[in-house]
C-alpha cells in the first residue's frame, strides 16, 4: 500500500477531512491524495502558496514573519498551517515550504531545505529537512517533501 493510500484510509477509518498549504511542492501533495478512489471523502483543499503575498493574503501569514525568518523557516509553515486550517474548517492539515532547488532563493540558505507543518488545531508538528541530492534535484526535494509530510499525517492521526 503507498503512502497516499495509508493517508486516505487512515482518514477515512477516522472520519477526518484534511487540507493542505503548499509552496515548493507545489501541489504535489494534493495531487497524490486525490489520485486515489474515494480521497474525496477525506480531502477538502489545497492551497498552492507560491508567494509571499498568496501566504499573507490567503492563509495568514504575517508579513513580520515572513521578513524575520523568511518563507522558508519553521515560524513560516506554522501560520500557513494555522491558516489552512482556519481557511479550510478541515480536521487535518499540512504546510510546506522550501528550497527545491537547483537554484537557490537568493537568500543564504541552502537548496533542499524544507519545513513541514501538520496540525490537527491542538498539535501541531514540525520538521526540518536538510535534503541532499546528485541529480534531479528538484523532483526528488518535491517528493522527498511529499513522503515526510504523509508521514506526518499518518502520525498525527494516530495510525
Amino acid at each position: 500500500m503507498t503512502l497516499e493510500e495509508m493517508t486516505v484510509e487512515a482518514l477515512k477509518r477516522k472520519n477526518l477531512v484534511m487540507a493542505c498549504a503548499e509552496s515548493c511542492t507545489g501541489g504535489l501533495i494534493a495531487k497524490r491524495i486525490t489520485d486515489i478512489s474515494g480521497s474525496s471523502a477525506v480531502f477538502n483543499c489545497g492551497i498552492v502558496s507560491y508567494s509571499n503575498g498568496i501566504k499573507e493574503k490567503l492563509l495568514g501569514v504575517r508579513e513580520e514573519t515572513l521578513r524575520k525568518f523568511g518563507a522558508v523557516s519553521e515560524q513560516t509553515v506554522r501560520e500557513m498551517v494555522s491558516g489552512v486550517l482556519s481557511a479550510s474548517g478541515a480536521d487535518v492539515a499540512v504546510a510546506v515550504s522550501g528550497i527545491a532547488g537547483p537554484l537557490s532563493d537568493n537568500t543564504d540558505k541552502p537548496v533542499g531545505l524544507i519545513y513541514i507543518a501538520v496540525s490537527d488545531g491542538e498539535e501541531t508538528r514540525v520538521k526540518r529537512l536538510n535534503n541532499i541530492f546528485d541529480t534531479d534535484i528538484r523532483n526528488c526535494n518535491r517528493i522527498s517533501a511529499s513522503d515526510e509530510a504523509l508521514k506526518m499525517i499518518l502520525e498525527i492521526v494516530g495510525d
